[in-house]
């Protein structure tokens, strides 16, 4: 079986299965949050060409009627903070993969303003489809540096196979219940990446 049918075939199922359970989620989402339930954004993909990724809305607007503009963690809500906790936030990537713009497994598709930040070798990890968890996800998440993150994703982009995929989606099933990883100490997710870092030279 192709990489890719085996995304299509999984995505529908699991779409199949887990589609009751995101009724309910987007319904607690637009009661706490209001409208809309899914965060959309643009990010780069398969050989960084853009696309819209859906995700449950985790986070209040950035500015509260009369205040000042909020940070990160003043918008992630409970709930929010929950549905991420259990990577639930990442139900609807699965149309992503139908879609043809994700698969299951490949590097986590990031901002578009980190484009022109990344080095040659750190610029390899779009030569696959980007996914829902990967290499690094199941290898610390975002408890981890940002070089170690495009080292394991570069790793992915060259020994991926149906095998390996397998393995990295049980382990990441693993990952989900421990919960381990799922930020970096202090941010909500983890910090912005502003280049590869310079190595010491002293």
């Amino acid at each position: 079986m192709s990489k890719r049918l085996f995304d299509i075939v999984v995505a529908a199922l699991l779409l199949l299965v887990f589609s009751p359970l995101l009724l309910v989620i987007a319904a607690v989402v637009l009661i706490a949050l209001g409208w809309p339930v899914f965060f959309t954004q643009v990010r780069p993909g398969w050989h960084a060409e853009p696309f819209t990724i859906y995700k449950v809305r985790t986070m209040r607007p950035p500015f509260a009627p009369g205040a000042e503009l909020l940070n990160e963690q003043q918008r992630l809500t409970r709930i929010g903070r929950t549905l991420r906790s259990l990577s639930l936030d990442e139900l609807p990537e699965l149309f992503n993969v139908l879609k043809g713009d994700m698969s299951l497994v490949g590097p986590r598709p990031l901002l578009t303003m980190y484009l022109d930040r990344y080095s040659p070798e750190q610029a390899r990890r779009h030569d696959v489809r980007p996914g829902i968890t990967g290499w690094a996800q199941v290898n610390g998440r975002n408890a981890m540096s940002w070089d170690r993150k495009f080292e394991l994703d570069v790793y992915y982009v060259d020994h991926h196979s149906l095998r390996f995929d397998l393995a990295i989606l049980l382990q990441t099933l693993s990952q989900v219940l421990s919960r381990s990883g799922i930020s970096e100490p202090g941010e909500v997710t983890s910090s912005e990446f502003r280049g590869p870092s310079v190595p010491d030279t002293e």
